[in-house]
């Protein structure tokens, strides 16, 4: 299968774009472009979670949902829920209703609380985990990188942090260009990632 195809405007696009309407956007304007907000790197990660198991369309299509349910993501808020917060978000018929994901969501916003007082900030703990010599462009759904972040996390006690999970997250959060290659927008986000200034 090829891995382009053509965009709304006739110029290439990755070819997971063509899965549905609303990827054209997300892909040229938020898809692999590097990011050092730790409120929006806290969401991906929640997001890439709740993904598990399911397609990305169906978490793009709810994420407005998700973001009011989950107080834009703000961890520090997140990490005040209780459990009859889980029972309310239980019958928000706007996000995914599953116990474990949504526990795990208020459990990652403490953890992320403990992982801001250890190393500064979540985005200064993520890009540490860049690749050096990353895999070719849409080849792998894991990475060294993934891999030993993953183990990390799991280590600091996140959820649902697989590898599989960490590698999609690293490849929204432009830790990694996998824009393939002739897709329009891959020098794009090669040049937002050689002015990006790197989180210490």
């Amino acid at each position: 299968m090829t891995k382009i195809v053509s965009g709304p405007d006739g110029q290439p696009r990755c070819a997971w774009c063509q899965a549905a309407p609303e990827f054209f956007e997300y892909h040229d304007n938020e898809w692999g472009y590097p990011v050092a907000d730790d409120q929006r790197l806290f969401e991906k990660l929640c997001l890439e979670s709740f993904q598990s198991g399911l397609s990305w369309r169906t978490i793009l299509a709810k994420r407005e949902n998700f973001r009011k349910a989950f107080k834009q993501f703000d961890f520090s808020a997140v990490a005040k829920f209780e459990e009859a917060d889980v029972e309310r978000l239980l019958q928000d018929a706007g996000i995914i209703r599953h116990r474990g994901k949504i526990e795990a969501v208020i459990n990652n916003a403490r953890r992320a609380q403990e992982l801001v007082a250890t190393e500064g900030s979540i985005a200064a703990y993520v890009w540490r985990y860049e690749a050096d010599n990353p895999p070719e462009p849409q080849t792998a759904s894991t990475s060294a990188e993934s891999i030993a972040m993953s183990k990390d996390l799991k280590k600091r006690g996140w959820k649902f942090v697989g590898p599989t999970t960490v590698f999609a997250f690293m490849q929204a959060m432009g830790l990694v260009n996998d824009h393939a290659i002739g897709c329009s927008m891959r020098e794009k986000a090669a040049q937002m990632r050689r002015e990006f200034t790197k989180p210490v």
